[in-house]
């Protein structure tokens, strides 16, 4: 998988990109991640990216040049499943958007910046919109970073232990039940003895109900 992330600030998303899952990911060739700095891409003198709105509203406006000579770049090399924007009235990211992410080729993410992008980006060079919550961010390069992440993470291989992906909270529409390890007791607060028990199919069971009281108590909308 390749997943290409165009930013005004690459150095937001070097350090995300350079740990962790993400960086074993790369390192066993899972994944391609590469950070493309938009300025690059301005004809500007002064490799501004940004304009003043029409109409006269307050803040800054990202520019559609700049925005299509990098996709259109990037394109010219390679076919790409989706071109996403990161925006607050985009589609909530959840679990079931990461899965279907991890099973393209090819992603583009735009990141946001300044006051937003030029409408006719989003009409015209846009595939898809992704809100990470009801809340703005300064820019869009957080929101790439959690995207990429969770994506990566469940791609065969990128974890050791690849049931603990599909173990995580919100594959089955549940949250995962409460985990523990050792010391069994510390400071007269034990373990669950059916944990301790050494019969799976009991253990199973119990997971299950937990993640079914958790979720009831904590997520109900996830059930419904």
């Amino acid at each position: 998988m390749r997943i290409d992330i165009i930013t005004v600030l690459p150095e937001m998303l070097e350090g995300s990109i350079n740990c962790s899952i993400l960086k074993r990911a790369r390192d066993k060739g899972l994944v391609e991640i590469h950070l493309h700095n938009l300025r690059d891409y301005s004809t500007d003198k002064h490799h501004r990216v940004d304009d003043y709105p029409f109409g006269g509203e307050a803040g800054m406006v990202m520019t559609i040049e700049p925005i299509d000579n990098a996709i259109s770049a990037l394109k010219a090399q390679r076919n790409y499943d989706e071109v996403i924007y990161t925006s607050p009235d985009g589609d909530l990211f959840d679990q079931k958007t990461a899965n279907s992410l991890s099973l393209l080729e090819n992603i583009i993410i735009l990141c946001g910046h300044y006051k937003g992008i030029d409408y006719r980006v989003r009409e015209h060079l846009i595939t898809k919109e992704i809100s990470i919550g009801d809340f703005v961010l300064t820019g869009g390069e957080l929101a790439a970073a959690m995207i990429a992440d969770a994506v990566v993470r469940v791609i065969p291989g990128a974890i050791g232990d690849e049931q603990s992906a599909l173990s995580d909270s919100f594959q089955d529409n549940l949250l995962a039940p409460p985990v523990y390890t050792r010391p069994a007791e510390y400071k007269g607060w034990r373990v669950p003895d059916i944990l301790l028990s050494g019969h799976e199919a009991k253990i199973n069971d119990w997971k299950h109900e937990q993640a079914v009281e958790r979720t009831l108590r904590l997520r109900p909308d996830l059930l419904e």
